[in-house]
This record gives structure tokens, C-alpha cells and sequence, in this order.
């Protein structure tokens, strides 16, 4: 992989994970107030979900490749992220669960784009 600057992939690639991330959360909110009734489009939260999780995993992947800091920042979301599926129907501890990886994303977020 030819870069102009070390790291671009990862610095893109967890950017891309975040918002993904922020997105859900966004929607998950909306449904979860009222704002959106999600009754039939239902797949776009897992659709969400689903590409958070990928762009998460390429992201780690590319930082292990590419020896960025930002990797191990964002490896504790795995844990949230793997756990979500199975967490039920239940609001607070599905969004308590989901708000647990928040503080990895926005630490993975600033190690990429300080420097």
C-alpha cells in the first residue's frame, strides 16, 4: 500500500468507524425518543450497526499493519460491539451497553488526527 503520509489508511478508516458509530447512535437515539418510528425500516439500524462493525475491524486491522496507536485505543469497542447483538430488547442496557464503546472511538479519533 504506497501512502503519501504513514498512517492515512488508519486515520480514514477510523474516521469512517466513528462516524459510523455516531450515526447509530443518532438513530438509536431517535428511535429510542420518538423522534423516528422504526417500526418498518427496522434494518437500518442493523444495517448501521453492521457497517460500524466492519469499518471497525478494518480500521484495527489497519492500524496492526500499519503500526499506528490508534489500533489498541480502539480495540476496548470490540467488547460493546460483540456483546450488542445479544444485549435484548431492553433500552437502558442496550444503550448503556452501546454508550460503552464511545470512549474508545473518540480516543482512537484524537490519536489519528493529532500529529
Amino acid at each position: 500500500m504506497s501512502e503519501a503520509r504513514p498512517g492515512r489508511t488508519t486515520r480514514t478508516l477510523v474516521t469512517a468507524a466513528a462516524a459510523g458509530y455516531t450515526a447509530n447512535v443518532a438513530f438509536g437515539t431517535a428511535v429510542a425518543t420518538g423522534l423516528v418510528d422504526n417500526r418498518r425500516i427496522r434494518w437500518v439500524h442493523h444495517a448501521l450497526f453492521i457497517a460500524t462493525s466492519t469499518l471497525t475491524g478494518l480500521a484495527l486491522a489497519a492500524s496492526a499493519v500499519q503500526r499506528r496507536p490508534a489500533g489498541l485505543a480502539l480495540l476496548p469497542a470490540v467488547v460493546p460491539l460483540a456483546a450488542l447483538p445479544y444485549a435484548g430488547g431492553r433500552l437502558r442496557r442496550h444503550a448503556g451497553l452501546a454508550g460503552s464503546a464511545a470512549p474508545a472511538f473518540l480516543s482512537a479519533l484524537v490519536l489519528v488526527w493529532s500529529r
